[in-house]
């Protein structure tokens, strides 16, 4: 008989995304076929500190410790132990001695240090499979700015923006505020470059508002990145696969109060009821097939592996589809909208979770063979 696949789902992380993480791991654990894999929960603190899986456990609810068998085994190890050490001589998981060494790591890790390549390069120099994104895929996702330029060089259509790095703006705020007005003007969208659900976005009306959310989203990230405001429906879209890539059927945010004017990280994540997630997307059979086939070629513009949510605007005044930006760690949380726009294509959550381990596992023997030697 065979035995279960040993997965480490690592959450938690240094990031402002921190508490939406933790949300998806229990999401992501729940709904792993226990019959199939042995889990081991690994947290990282909002410091940066790794937890053993059995401190890890305990910022998980009780009924989803119940699927912990890989923590129980597994509860005295360090992290290392279980995916590697890159100072170790031995990185390959066949090289190690170690029974308890773990087969594949899902990494529910958001924002900074968890999506943005960092970690997905250790788990390459150690030679563990991993789900989602490599390296460049992940850091240039990441990345507002440099994700842009990649859908711009592929000719993928996206909204009008333009970018600031922090150190000009503390240099000289009345520059940076001239500029975003003579290039984007109002209404506009601020964002922290480097940062997801949401976490630092502010609309701006005026210069005075301007000035307020580009300081909020300087205390998120080095880089800013401001978009011209537009009359749209936001659309989302999310991607499965490697070489051959596959589109969900799109879902939407209807906004049933005027008082969300915007899907800030409170109205995707508190459950006001201001915003509602429908899907299928009410569009047409064309504008379906257009969404799908645009977010399979933004995922392979950036050369991306495993999963993504690409977000689209769908403009009122004249029904033109745009990219708004790619996430390549959709959120996996109860309310989040990558798990359900799969569960209407006919796939559900847990057969998704099969799926990307499948694909991890199948990237790292595409990586495999690549030879490291002359």
């Amino acid at each position: 008989m065979n035995r279960k696949l040993r997965v480490g789902v690592i959450f938690g992380g240094r990031s402002g995304e921190h508490e939406v993480s933790v949300r998806s791991a229990r999401a992501v654990i729940d709904a792993m076929d226990a019959e199939k894999y042995e889990v081991t929960p690994i947290a990282i603190t909002k410091e940066g500190k790794w937890l053993s899986p059995s401190h890890s456990s305990k910022l998980l609810p009780a009924e989803t410790k119940k699927l912990l068998s890989g923590g129980v085994v597994a509860e005295k190890r360090q992290p290392s132990t279980l995916i590697g050490d890159p100072s170790s001589n031995a990185l390959m998981r066949s090289e190690s001695s170690d029974e308890h060494r773990l087969d594949v790591v899902f990494p529910v890790l958001h924002g900074t240090y968890g999506e943005d390549g960092t970690i997905q390069g250790w788990f390459e120099m150690v030679g563990i499979p991993f789900v989602g994104c490599g390296v460049l895929a992940s850091s240039c996702g990441m990345d507002k700015v440099t994700m842009k330029a990649l859908f711009r060089e592929a000719g993928l259509p996206i909204c009008n923006h333009t970018w600031a790095l922090r150190k000009v703006w503390d240099e000289d705020r009345q520059a940076v505020l001239r500029s975003v007005i003579r290039k984007i003007g109002f209404p506009c969208f601020v964002k922290p470059a480097n940062l997801g659900s949401s976490v630092g976005i502010s609309k701006a009306t005026d210069k005075a508002t301007l000035e307020k959310a580009i300081d909020l989203a300087a205390r998120y990230d080095r880089k800013i990145i401001i978009e011209e405001g537009l009359d749209a429906r936001e659309i989302e879209c999310g991607v499965m696969g490697n070489e051959k890539v596959e589109a969900s059927l799109p879902g939407e945010y209807v906004v049933h109060d005027k008082a969300a004017s915007f899907l800030d990280y409170t109205e995707k994540y508190s459950g006001t009821g201001h915003v509602e997630f429908v899907v299928p997307a009410p569009l047409s059979k064309a504008q379906t097939a257009r969404i799908q086939r645009l977010a399979v070629r933004a995922f392979q513009a950036i050369d991306g592996t495993g999963l993504a949510r690409v977000d689209f605007f769908l403009r009122r005044d004249t029904g033109e589809i745009l990219i708004n930006e790619l996430n390549t760690l959709p959120g996996l949380t109860d309310v989040s909208g990558f798990p359900k726009m799969w569960a209407a294509t006919g796939i559900s959550f847990t057969e998704v979770i099969d799926r990307l381990i499948q694909l991890a596992l199948e990237s790292y023997r595409e990586k495999s063979r690549n030879e490291t030697s002359i």
